[in-house]
């Protein structure tokens, strides 16, 4: 089995920053289900964005 190609962070937080009410930096971690709940709520009415201003840094040293 291939391991996955490491993420950046930088580029997590890009994403989180730019396109986090939509949850693209969820996809890009591999967190695919939460992903589509952020698409479809906006970041959970803006206040899941927020906490993923903290929970980014986690989820791209420990992609899924």
């Amino acid at each position: 089995m291939v391991a996955p190609a490491p993420k950046s962070l930088i580029v997590g937080y890009l994403l989180w920053f730019f396109f986090g009410l939509i949850g693209v930096h969820r996809f890009y971690t591999g967190r695919w289900v939460t992903g589509i709940v952020w698409l479809l709520t906006g970041g959970l009415l803006g206040l899941g964005w927020l906490f993923d201003a903290v929970w980014t840094f986690v989820m791209v040293r420990d992609p899924k």
